[in-house]
């Protein structure tokens, strides 16, 4: 990473999106709307890419005030730090590696990363407390959609064994990283869903979209052995009845609900 990266911001007084289009032709860096601005970050010079800017305007003849500036990387990292939090949930401790341990909690790092699952989301943070409250020493846990793997690795905290899975094979690899960050041991892992596998779980869990749930509903509901627990989650309040309905043929054992988010605790009878 270089030391220096360069800021340029536009604000047209007018035709916003025409100076967005333009930009995003001209550059291949990411472009950011703010308050009636368009502003690019490169860690090349963006010199051309302001005087074109310039030049874009005067024969449009639109008013546009422009202002690069060339500013230390360690600031923006700096930022970026301080705006990610740590937070608890039960008996979990959720943190960056920059942040100190929680002696009194079970410290979990995730470090941000492309795959989702920090903890605060509201369907990450319920099927934590559902995780708290059920994952026990030695039952047999099987996390779908694994994501950064924080739910696999507080269940192994727990004292469970654990298998992962996921169809994206960042998102795998991104969680074998966090176990072992986290001195957090993974049983069996693959690239793929629920159907790649024969076990029988005590507890299955799939935090990801009400769609795929009900996509996928046959070999989630195979993969729970009798009397074992299924974690639904990733369900807005719209699907809620859905994917009620879709495993009515489980016994409901709690509903957690968080803003419009709701996560589905139910028991293969």
């Amino acid at each position: 990473m270089n030391e220096f990266y360069y800021e340029l911001t536009v604000t047209p007084k007018n035709s916003l999106e025409v100076f967005s289009d333009f930009l995003l032709e001209i550059t291949q860096n990411a472009l950011e709307e703010k308050k009636g601005s368009l502003i690019v970050r490169s860690e090349e010079p963006l010199d051309d890419i302001l005087w074109a800017t310039e030049q874009f305007a005067e024969k449009l003849n639109i008013q546009t005030t422009t202002n690069l500036e060339k500013k230390k990387n360690e600031d923006w990292i700096s930022k970026y730090k301080n705006s990610i939090q740590p937070i608890e949930v039960g008996s979990f401790y959720i943190r960056p590696e920059w942040e100190e341990a929680k002696k009194n909690l079970t410290n979990i790092i995730i470090n941000p990363a492309l795959a989702f699952g920090s903890g605060h989301h509201e369907t990450t943070y319920s099927c934590l407390q559902a995780i708290d409250k059920y994952a026990t020493p030695n039952l047999r846990l099987l996390d779908v959609g694994c994501g950064s793997g924080i739910l696999s690795i507080a269940a192994n905290k727990k004292g469970a064994i654990v298998d992962i899975c996921d169809t994206d094979e960042i998102a795998t690899q991104n969680a074998i990283e966090n176990f072992t960050l986290n001195n957090a041991t993974i049983n069996d892992s693959w690239i793929g869903s629920a159907n790649k596998t024969r076990n029988e779980y005590d507890i299955v869990i799939a935090n990801i979209i009400a769609d795929v749930i009900i996509m996928i509903e046959k070999e989630l509901k195979q993969r729970v052995k009798s009397g074992g627990i299924l974690i639904l989650s990733g369900i807005i309040d719209k699907y809620f009845n859905k994917v009620v309905e879709k495993f009515s043929d489980f016994d409901k054992t709690e509903t957690i609900k968080k803003d419009e988010w709701y996560t589905l605790v139910l028991r293969k009878v």
